[in-house]
């Protein structure tokens, strides 16, 4: 398992909270976009979307490149691998736990439904 520290586990959850950076990743894993390309669908400025992208460069979602006056954008996968390993674990819990629901809640259905002629009560 790829170890993330968790000040960088963190960021990466950070940069996630925010729906328009979710997006902006979302448009960045069909391939390689420019900040103006970025920022189109949201009608934000170019500096708005800079600091959405700067947000996902910390948490080391999106790497820059700078070619002359354009700033390309990619996404780098690896921190939410690490994210999704960190879920993972309290994935069982919460499993267990609708599980338990699941059967506590089919009980209660089980004896509020009316009883046929001939059935167990």
């Amino acid at each position: 398992m790829v170890e993330l520290k968790t000040s960088r586990l963190n960021a990466v959850f950070h940069a996630l909270g925010d729906s328009t950076r979710r997006e902006m990743l979302q448009d960045l894993s069909e391939g390689q976009k420019t900040v103006g390309q970025l920022a189109e669908p949201y009608a934000i400025s170019l500096a708005a979307a800079s600091k959405h992208i700067k947000v996902l460069e910390k948490a080391g979602l999106v790497s820059r490149e700078v070619q002359g006056r354009t700033h390309f954008c990619r996404l780098e996968p690896g921190p939410l691998a690490s994210a999704q390993q960190w879920l993972t674990h309290y994935e069982h819990f919460w499993t267990g736990r609708l599980d338990a629901l699941e059967r506590i809640l089919r009980a209660e259905d089980d004896a509020a439904r009316p009883k046929k002629d001939g059935e167990k009560k």
